[in-house]
């Protein structure tokens, strides 16, 4: 998979020096255009070497997913702010941890700290648990749910 990851940054550099613009959208049109034809090429390979064709979606699926949770939150906090009264319900969740590898469990931890109105406390020495403080809980499992099925789910989706 990290064959087809450098290869593709190679075809997307390439494309970028050939075509002489230094933009974000070159840059991006670039890595797509590696993308289709490195998928292209790959087409009757095994399917060990398909992998990185089915993780790049995923891992754009989870960005927007991410961006979406806290343009979603942002909103939410900030109706708050602007409104006289307070809809806060503060708590803090014992968070099951279903990740194993480290990098995991920080892409996880970073992504809910990110999101407004909520901030990871501590994860536990064994790393199973985490502990979350939510500003506007209104159920425990509601949330660990959410979590669950939404970062949690898209982060195993990429790494495995």
């Amino acid at each position: 998979m990290t064959k087809q990851f450098l290869m593709n940054l190679l075809l997307m550099f390439i494309w970028v020096a050939l075509s002489g613009t230094f933009y974000y959208g070159n840059f991006l049109f670039g890595f797509m255009l590696g993308y289709f034809i490195l998928w292209i090429l790959a087409k009757g390979e095994n399917r060990k070497n398909k992998k990185y064709f089915n993780r790049v979606p995923k891992a754009i699926g989870f960005v927007l997913y991410f961006l979406y949770e806290m343009i979603k939150a942002n909103i939410h906090v900030a109706y708050d702010v602007i409104t006289p009264k307070y809809f806060m319900k503060p708590g803090i969740v014992k968070y099951p941890i279903d990740l194993d590898d480290d990098w995991e469990i920080n892409l996880l931890s970073s992504c809910i700290s990110l999101t407004p109105g909520t901030l990871v406390m501590d994860i536990s020495a064994d790393k199973k648990v985490m502990y979350i403080h939510n500003m506007y809980l209104k159920d425990k499992d509601t949330f660990i749910k959410e979590i669950k099925e939404g970062f949690e789910k898209r982060i195993l989706e990429i790494t495995r």
